[in-house]
């Protein structure tokens, strides 16, 4: 490919901090499963952010994260309502439910941000044997559609939740680009509002691999260490997950990285829809632009700078932008889709 493409931030490359520090924990030895320096350093930056009464585990990928933040709040014959477009429900083959045996209980919001309205959907049946007791609704932060909940509308989901003996969960694998949209501190957006768990990523956001997960709800820390081992994301040389967390953490680079890729969407989306036959579709509050472009273009567009289609009966693309992806970047998409379409 002759430029970055835009299908996925996962598609990035990382950042030369973390090549840094990785190369740097390589020398040496350090005790493994997470006794070494690097993870005690790595929690004193979460504990900055997020206060002392967390706990903090680290895991190797983003669906391992969902499900040990998920599964221990929950049982077999619990649900778990959240969006359709979720990546714990549309894009991890069904793992949480192989691990725990929950339900998940979709609803499907245009703009990928759950309200109380469509969680009252899945408040019936409680002590009836025969029904699935609802116990846990999961959010992402930024959605899958590219939208940030405010924090006032995740608080209200949170005392709705506690309201009802259930619990939320909070997917962050997107999370810097909320704060940076919200121009807040990351614990106003989920210590402040009553998370309960809380999924962060790293590997969207300039690390190499590497995923955490963390307890403001410490009701079931006993168990939690088994679920890691069981789903088998206890990782020997914890370090050099924790280490890119440490540099990412420290002098909040994670939010400058996000800062950048957040601009450029907004960049990408002001462009694009300057030109004729383009609809933007969701409001570009994060890393995402979703667009609706003439069906007949989209293989020719895609074949000079690859993306996906999100959804095929409308004709609408996804744009995902990076923490590498730069100016030039987006006006050569621009003048590829300008040249197909004018």
């Amino acid at each position: 490919m002759g430029i970055r493409c835009f299908g996925s931030d996962n598609f990035s490359g990382v950042l030369p901090e973390i090549f840094k520090i990785l190369e740097e924990a390589s020398y040496g030895h350090q005790p493994s499963y997470g006794d070494d320096i690097y993870t005690q350093k790595a929690e004193i930056e979460f504990k900055k952010i997020f206060g002392d009464n967390i706990d903090i585990y680290f895991v190797y990928n983003e669906i391992g994260a969902n499900s040990l933040a998920i599964t221990p709040f929950i049982e077999s014959y619990n649900g778990v309502i959240c969006s359709s477009s979720a990546h714990v429900y549309a894009d991890e083959c069904g793992a949480l439910t192989k691990q725990s045996g929950c339900t998940l209980l979709p609803v499907t919001p245009f703009n990928g941000k759950i309200t109380i309205d469509f969680i009252k959907n899945y408040m019936k049946g409680f002590g009836n044997q025969h029904h699935i007791q609802a116990k846990l609704i999961s959010i992402s932060e930024s959605t899958e559609l590219g939208t940030v909940y405010t924090i006032k509308e995740i608080k209200e989901i949170c005392n709705y939740a506690h309201a009802n003996n259930m619990y939320v969960h909070m997917d962050g694998s997107r999370l810097a680009n909320a704060v940076s949209y919200l121009n807040c501190e990351p614990k106003d957006i989920v210590l402040e509002t009553g998370i309960d768990v809380l999924s962060l990523g790293g590997s969207r956001n300039g690390m190499m691999f590497g995923e955490a997960v963390i307890f403001f709800n410490t009701k079931f820390k006993e168990k939690i260490k088994y679920i890691r081992k069981q789903q088998m994301q206890l990782v020997t040389k914890n370090r050099f997950i924790a280490a890119q967390f440490y540099t990412i953490l420290k002098d909040e680079l994670w939010l400058k990285t996000a800062k950048h890729s957040n601009a450029m969407a907004t960049l990408l989306a002001n462009e694009a829809e300057q030109i004729p036959n383009i609809q933007i579709t969701q409001e570009v509050q994060s890393n995402e632009v979703f667009a609706i472009i003439p069906r007949d273009k989209i293989d020719a567009i895609r074949e000079k700078c690859f993306f996906y289609t999100w959804n095929e009966d409308a004709s609408e693309v996804r744009w995902v932008c990076s923490f590498d992806t730069t100016e030039n970047d987006v006006y050569e998409l621009i003048n590829i889709i300008r040249d197909e379409l004018l």
